[in-house]
């Protein structure tokens, strides 16, 4: 027989829709095995399930990090988390897919707590919506859109479609689609997306679309505005 050490007896496990307080999630969260994930979304506890499967969520997850890790590389002063834990708010603590933020000394609006969690407002955050879109586009968009999230892509996979929404006067707005099929930031200069080729799996052509946003003008700019703030 195991003997389980008489602290860790009196902490309750952490169930789905549980209605906790972010200090009561953390406290719960914190026994669990490390592969397990667990969201605060308006106060409901969601687990996810321990297998991912790979044309639904993986393969997608994985082409958004490529094209957000080009991004990155060249654009310093910009960070990328792959499903970082964020301290939200009081009743919000979410793992999204993937995180861009501009870094603290850059003039971003979050940190990095001493224990190593995002805490405040990331300006974009991504999330794959396969069996999970209900979450995604209702409690969880209204937690980000509460907080002042600048931007958040949400990625529906069964129905093959890329919400990227901006907010603006306390609502999100979705950003148009131009002429040329592609989505440009508004936040984060020359991080352009080309909807249709992520959607096709076409990820030359993604990168190239994303190539030529970082040759623009507007993301030289950006780069020395975020120099300047960290000077």
């Amino acid at each position: 027989m195991v003997k389980i050490p008489f602290q860790l007896r009196l902490i309750p496990p952490l169930e789905n829709g549980d209605r906790l307080t972010r200090y009561e999630f953390e406290r719960r969260y914190d026994p669990m095995p490390q592969n397990k994930k667990a969201e605060l979304i308006e106060g409901v506890v969601y687990m996810a399930a321990a297998a991912l499967r790979f044309r639904s969520h993986g393969q997608p997850h994985a082409s958004l990090l490529t094209w957000l890790g080009n991004y990155t590389v060249a654009t310093p002063g910009v960070a990328l988390g792959d499903a970082p834990t964020v301290r939200l708010d009081a009743d919000n603590e979410p793992q999204p897919d993937a995180v861009l933020l501009i870094e603290e000394q850059c003039g971003g609006r979050s940190r990095v707590s001493e224990d190593d969690y995002i805490e405040g407002v990331p300006e974009l955050v991504v999330e794959i919506a396969a069996s999970s879109a209900a979450i995604d586009l209702g409690d969880k968009k209204r937690a980000y859109r509460r907080n002042g999230i600048p931007e958040y892509i949400v990625w529906q996979v069964f129905d093959r479609k890329v919400n990227w929404f901006c907010w603006q006067e306390g609502e999100y707005i979705s950003l148009p689609v131009d002429a040329d099929g592609t989505i440009r930031s508004r936040v984060f200069p020359g991080l352009w997306l080309a909807v249709e080729d992520l959607l096709a799996g076409n990820m030359v052509q993604v990168l190239a679309v994303l190539q030529a946003g970082l040759a623009a003008a507007e993301h030289d700019k950006f780069m020395q505005q975020l120099s300047q703030v960290s000077e």
